[in-house]
């Protein structure tokens, strides 16, 4: 079975919008795209091209947009993007001319996504995609979390965690803290939670 892997960067107070760049995403009169950028060094490249290895990927429609307008002109710098892949949720029609692109859409699509975690081929990669991030946790199809948390508070913008996240326990894999002080962590579903009272 494939595991499916939300990787994403997230500010202190759970943000996940526009990292990237002013214009990665403006909905809901976001100001801050950008917030990540001042962050990088040469801990945190070393350790974000392993998140760049060869996978196939579970994308919402908008940030396949994003995908597909640039990386096609850039794949020197993600090797392998190009031939990984690409399945895309959405409810609108959608241009699906990047090679190796199939398109989720219509009835039950937690119970598509699931069909395709559970067939042949590599594992799958959820870049950005907040609302089918939060689709992916209400129904308990994330095997694994890669988080990039930049030590900044952004105070609005759309969040990794919503209402409907399901209450699940995951272990730490792995950790690392960048001299400029991202905080690196990969996760991995661990079942219930287990409640107990702390002893004082």
């Amino acid at each position: 079975m494939r595991k499916i892997i939300v990787t994403t960067t997230l500010s202190l107070d759970g943000v996940m919008q526009g990292p990237g760049g002013p214009k990665e995403d403006t909905s809901g009169d976001f100001k801050y795209g950008g917030w990540a950028g001042s962050f990088g060094d040469d801990v945190f490249n070393e350790e974000f091209a392993k998140e760049l290895a060869p996978s196939d990927y579970l994308l919402g429609y908008k940030t396949y947009q994003i995908f597909a307008g640039y990386w096609p002109q850039h794949a020197e710098y993600w090797p392998g993007i190009g031939e990984g892949m690409k399945y895309v949720v959405s409810d609108r029609p959608t241009d699906l001319g990047w090679k190796n692109t199939q398109l989720i859409t219509g009835d039950d699509i937690a119970g598509q996504i699931k069909k395709i975690k559970e067939s042949e081929g590599a594992d799958l990669q959820v870049w950005g995609s907040s609302q089918l991030v939060q689709l992916l946790l209400q129904n308990d199809l994330v095997d694994e979390i890669w988080l990039k948390i930049v030590p900044v508070t952004l105070g609005k913008g759309k969040r990794l965690f919503g209402e409907g996240t399901l209450p699940v326990a995951f272990k730490m894999i792995q950790s690392v803290v960048t001299p400029n002080g991202v905080t690196m962590n990969r996760y991995a579903r661990n079942g219930d939670i287990k409640l107990s009272t702390i002893e004082i």
